[in-house]
């Protein structure tokens, strides 16, 4: 005897666990293999059947369906529960970055119904109505990323929504702005001559100084220690990194010393006769002053680089201090040079702008990539190859214009002559 099959309104055959309601819309019926009964439902049955290969997907994927109201939020306080192996700073970095930003709105977002198209407007909603930058976004993706990864690592959805996500918003908003450069020689020139003869900035001379020719990071150069100066074989060790930032709401901001995240950035390098004499000029400045470190982080203490209070320097301090510098050097020049308009000012530049003068003068000297990623600390070399490629795109630029003057001036004379 033949069995009958169940059909809807319109006389057409409905599969196993497809139902028409009452008030004549549709609903799938399934149990997942924990035995737990679930269901989907739709208008149309054509409209239900593209859920139904959905819901086979995700069980021939092994998807799970018991928390299908998860949202963002929730991941990411798992994410914080179980999360290892990132620095204090990173990890509280981190943590700011989605409280700030991710949280309140994005976050309550479910993640079975998150598309790549969601997270990418998420991105250009924080650039262009937060007016953040693709830096800071940058961040921000690096721990939706690893947050949505759990989603995925524990069944919960198929793939990373948030995969590529930041690609076309790099391309998009940082097409045409302007890059950091690196100081010139005259302005390089300028800078130390400076601070060599200012007595109001004499005391800054060496550590800047060391950035200028050592290309190190300004965490890197006011975490050095005595200790890692070898001034017998001209080396410095770089072996830690000295970092500040927020322990929590509430909690407050601390320094702290960190290793370096890889490999490369812990390295020994070449101690120039300029650097040598900028420690040895700082080291007769601190006992003119009697000024001696009194500050110990995570172990570490006997500091080059500290205050007057025998603190570390802070980086923000720095860079006030180059401000303060390049206003009162420019307005030196311009008084010295008062109705000329040709003059040569210092532009506004940063520490890290320092670490890009030191790569570009290496650059112009044609020193060898390898031997400049080894220095700078750089992973990957593409890194450097980059900067090298700017640098020496300059350099050419320049050279050209020098040649167009001196034939110029050739053609002047041979004129002159006829």
């Amino acid at each position: 005897m033949a069995v009958e099959r169940r059909k809807d309104s319109n006389n057409r055959v409905l599969k196993e666990g497809e139902y028409q309601r009452p008030n004549g819309t549709f609903e799938y019926k399934w149990r997942d293999k924990r035995g737990k009964r679930h269901s989907v439902y739709a208008k149309t049955l054509e409209e239900l059947r593209e859920k139904e290969n959905d819901v086979l997907r995700d069980v021939l994927d092994g998807i799970r369906k018991e928390k299908s109201n998860l949202t963002i939020n929730d991941l990411y306080d798992l994410w914080v529960q179980i999360k290892r192996g990132l620095k204090d700073n990173t990890f509280q970095n981190y943590k700011y970055m989605f409280e700030q930003f991710v949280r309140d709105d994005f976050g309550n977002s479910k993640v079975r119904e998150l598309k790549r198209t969601d997270v990418r407007s998420f991105y250009n909603y924080l650039v262009e109505e937060k007016h953040l930058k693709p830096h800071t976004v940058d961040t921000i993706h690096t721990v939706l990323h690893q947050v949505l990864e759990l989603g995925v690592e524990d069944d919960y959805i198929r793939y990373n929504p948030s995969d590529n996500a930041l690609r076309e918003l790099k391309r998009a908003h940082t097409r045409g702005a302007a890059k950091r450069r690196a100081l010139t020689v005259q302005e390089q020139e300028i800078f130390e001559d400076y601070l060599a003869r200012q007595g109001q900035y004499n005391k800054w001379q060496p550590i800047f100084t060391v950035m200028l020719w050592t290309g190190l990071r300004v965490g890197e150069v006011t975490g050095l220690r005595w200790s890692d100066v070898d001034f017998e074989n001209e080396t410095i060790n770089i072996n830690h990194t000295l970092v500040f930032y927020s322990k929590g709401e509430g909690d407050g901001c601390t320094f702290a010393v960190n290793t370096p995240k890889t490999n490369a950035g812990e390295r020994i390098i070449p101690m120039l006769p300029i650097v040598k004499e900028a420690f040895k000029r700082e080291r007769e400045l601190q006992d003119a002053f009697e000024i001696k470190c009194e500050v110990e982080v995570d172990g570490y203490t006997d500091f080059v680089f500290v205050n007057r209070f025998g603190g570390v320097q802070h980086h923000a301090t720095l860079n006030k201090a180059l401000k303060r510098i390049i206003r009162d050097c420019n307005f030196d020049i311009l008084d010295k040079n008062e109705g000329k308009e040709d003059v040569v000012l210092l532009p506004n530049f940063s520490n890290h702008s320092l670490r890009h003068t030191f790569t570009t003068r290496m650059c112009e000297a044609g020193m060898n990539i390898k031997a400049m990623q080894d220095i700078l600390g750089h992973t990957d070399v593409s890194t450097t190859v980059d900067i090298y490629a700017e640098a020496t795109e300059e350099l050419r630029r320049t050279e050209m214009t020098n040649l167009a003057n001196h034939f110029g001036k050739n053609k002047l004379i041979q004129e002159k002559v006829s």
